[in-house]
């Protein structure tokens, strides 16, 4: 089905396209891995820029057809002496710490996440993360943007022209491959909702809506009021920062409970949805209505904690297209495959997860499915797969949603494909192993673990560990 594969690109190289590389790198069967990556290091999404990055957002943001992301120039000194670095707008923010324990979140075949505390903070994710990638830091052409993907036909077989745009010298490449990997993030095009009233109130009171996307520190929200929009883990990890320095109570807009230890934070007021922003008046400044028909006055600042689209616009020549609502990617197989071009795969689309076993475990299964180790099922299975999943989960954003210790089943059924590989030159040692039983109670315990945590103030810190915590769960 995919025939016979010796050149491969893969576009990323954050977590996803590092473990996807060093897959690849194991089999011993590919001519050439070729790594792009628009910023200029490793980390992907946890590179973090301290700047405050000017907001380009659309309110409301319901279109994820975007065009690529222009950099954001530095010049590290002089002007002419050193070659300035092109940055991006991530979602990192000063203070973030990982919602996952260390010993869970790191790489199968590296440890050293675990001299960090339990919950590391951004900046020993990243250091992790560059050690992490040193062993294929030379297949990855940095400064070098993806900008347009085209399937090409050679006899009958896909080939894939990947055009790129090295953002130092502005110098066109093109090149064809036989395969492209697609590791490229889901944290760029932020979705903000067309609730009535919004575009108006917007306009009225420019600068007053946000994004978490163009959040850094809670700085900017001193003695504001404020609702926040959302209790994912940044939701809920950017109001708690803001309540040390916003008027209380701040408000928390959601459609769904929080944790049970949040729902009973003394700083904050949770709300259901917002119905309305309604329009600007004397007797109601800077107000919205939330569904339950209370309405909120002099509201100062609203940040929407609300998620991303899927949106790869390099792909967009690609007909049907992969990407239509932006809630998901379309005829996917085990959220991995292209259905109808198998030799275009996707690491990474599944969100609520513990990301980088996860990435390893998918990318041990394109490896060796690329190489011809593996067999991928017949079309028809793999459309009756995709047919099954919506029935259940809908066509919507749940499609890619893994919850319920659904992460864990998934990587454990990438690594038992993975392990059925045909006898050849790979290197067997680098499929991830499953998750164990232990493991599946700490993932079952993260809640109360990160609360614990926490409530350790400045001392947590220092503990890199359950024992350390005084938690045993078994």
């Amino acid at each position: 089905m995919c025939g016979d594969i010796r050149n491969v690109a893969v576009i990323g190289a954050g977590p996803a396209g590092i473990a996807t590389a060093k897959q690849l790198l194991a089999e011993n069967h590919f001519e050439s891995i070729d790594v792009f990556e628009q910023q200029a290091s490793t980390g992907g999404v946890w590179n973090y820029n301290s700047f405050a990055p000017s907001q380009d957002l659309s309110i409301p943001q319901t279109n994820p057809h975007q065009p690529l992301e222009e950099p954001i120039w530095e010049c590290p000194g002089p002007a002419g002496q050193v070659q300035p670095i092109p940055l991006f707008v991530t979602p990192m923010y000063d203070r973030l710490e990982s919602n996952i324990p260390n010993f869970l979140m790191k790489h199968s075949d590296d440890s050293s996440l675990e001299d960090q505390p339990l919950f590391a903070g951004h900046e020993g994710v990243l250091e992790y993360l560059n050690r992490y990638a040193e062993g294929v830091q030379h297949l990855v052409k940095f400064k070098s943007q993806v900008y347009d993907v085209r399937l090409e036909k050679d006899n009958g077989k896909d080939q894939w022209l990947v055009c790129t745009r090295d953002l130092i010298s502005s110098r066109v490449t093109e090149k064809i491959y036989d395969a492209v990997v697609v590791a490229s993030g889901h944290h760029y095009v932020p979705m903000v909702p067309d609730i009535p009233g919004i575009q108006k109130w917007n306009e009225a009171y420019p600068g007053t809506i946000t994004h978490s996307k163009y959040y850094r520190t809670p700085d900017a929200f001193k003695g504001k009021k404020v609702i926040i929009v959302g209790n994912s883990a940044s939701g809920i990890d950017i109001a708690t920062q803001i309540s040390t320095v916003g008027a209380l109570p701040l408000l928390n807009s959601k459609r769904s409970e929080a944790p049970e230890y949040q729902r009973t934070a003394p700083w904050k007021r949770e709300m259901p949805e917002i119905a309305e922003f309604l329009p600007p008046s004397a007797s109601l400044p800077r107000a919205v209505r939330f569904t339950n028909n209370e309405i909120e006055c002099s509201i100062e600042a609203i940040v929407f904690c609300t998620g991303y689209y899927y949106s790869f616009p390099f792909l967009s020549s690609l007909c049907p297209p992969v990407v239509v609502t932006g809630e998901r990617v379309e005829s996917i197989y085990n959220h991995l495959f292209s259905i109808p071009h198998p030799t275009l795969a996707f690491i990474g689309l599944p969100y609520k997860i513990v990301p980088f076993r996860t990435y390893e475990g998918q990318a041990a299964v394109v490896a060796r499915v690329w190489s011809g180790r593996l067999s991928l099922p017949s079309d028809r299975e793999m459309r009756a797969w995709a047919a099954q999943r919506i029935r259940e989960k809908g066509a919507g954003k749940k499609f890619h949603e893994l919850t319920n210790l659904e992460d864990f089943r998934y990587h454990n059924e990438m690594v038992d494909w993975a392990l059925k590989a045909r006898p050849g030159k790979g290197d067997e040692s680098t499929v991830p192993p499953r998750w164990s039983k232990e493991e599946e109670v700490v993932r079952k315990n993260i809640p109360a673990i990160k609360r614990a945590f926490a409530e350790m103030g400045q001392e947590r810190f220092a503990v890199g560990s359950l024992e350390e915590l005084g938690m045993k769960l078994w």
